[in-house]
């Protein structure tokens, strides 16, 4: 019998190879770009000369990144806190659903880059408006993943809870809330990325520090070397958490269907050797 350690780093580079290829292949494609002048070297720089300038610029790359991770997370936990707490009351009550809902997706389609200065005005340049947009982001997937959540539950568990005794808050703490745990999650890493996207709008919109006032100052100097590793970092922030929270949903809910069908397969694919 092989380790279970052996299985492990087995799985971990099975999941990881398809995703490490196409990245290198990307870079190979964007310095075979760079190189062979088919775009001038102002307009697009070339890899080594990005990540060269990422760590050169590292000390001040990283101010501006805690910046913008620090909004990205408070305004993520702010619509996660308010998301499931509207989801739950939508649920409960039709007439908060079918007044909240309109206006839920009204504010949902309104460009956020368009108000963002609104919210300048109002909260001034400190850290407030970045955090609102943020949150105006991230609110919209948590509410309607776990209002989904929430709806989805088998009615024939709930009625059961019911003959047993079970009053709505016992119901929705035992079974109402842990079956919408999937869907949950599922928003929170929609809504994280877009976190991300709403702390470097509001950051675009007025601002001092931060990664947006890093691309924003960059593009205005044509510095397209600051400008790429500006977004190379973002991208990395919004990567890492979400693979945080990929990480928690695997820790919190290993008996959901998805986590329970990987280990089928492991189980399946070491029966057929």
């Amino acid at each position: 019998m092989e380790p279970v350690s052996g299985d492990r780093w087995r799985g971990l580079l099975e999941r990881t190879w398809r995703p490490a290829a196409l990245l290198v292949a990307c870079l190979v494609i964007w310095h075979l770009v760079t190189v062979t002048g088919l775009v001038e070297a102002y307009l697009v720089p070339s890899p080594a000369k990005t990540f060269d300038l990422l760590v050169d610029k590292w000390s001040y790359l990283w101010g501006h990144t805690w910046v913008t991770t620090y909004e990205t997370i408070l305004g993520f936990v702010v619509a996660g806190v308010l998301g499931v707490l509207v989801a739950v009351a939508m649920v409960y009550s039709r007439t908060i659903e079918s007044t909240a809902y309109p206006i839920l997706l009204f504010a949902q389609v309104i460009p956020k880059i368009a108000i963002a200065p609104l919210f300048v005005v109002w909260l001034g340049f400190g850290f407030e408006p970045k955090v609102v947009v943020a949150v105006l982001m991230a609110f919209f997937p948590v509410v309607i993943s776990t209002v989904t959540g929430l709806k989805s539950v088998d009615t024939e568990m709930l009625e059961l809870a019911a003959t047993m005794g079970g009053g709505p808050v016992k119901t929705f703490v035992k079974i109402r809330f842990p079956a919408a745990l999937p869907h949950l999650f599922a928003g929170l890493k929609v809504a994280v990325t877009l976190a991300v996207t709403g702390a470097v709008v509001g950051e675009f919109v007025g601002s001092n520090e931060g990664l947006g006032y890093v691309i924003l100052q960059a593009n205005g100097n044509m510095d397209t070397p600051m400008l790429f590793a500006g977004l190379i970092v973002i991208s990395v922030v919004g990567i890492l958490l979400f693979l945080l929270l990929d990480l928690a949903e695997q820790l919190l809910l290993p008996w959901h269907a998805s986590r329970r069908g990987a280990a089928v397969t492991t189980l399946l694919a070491k029966g057929g050797t």
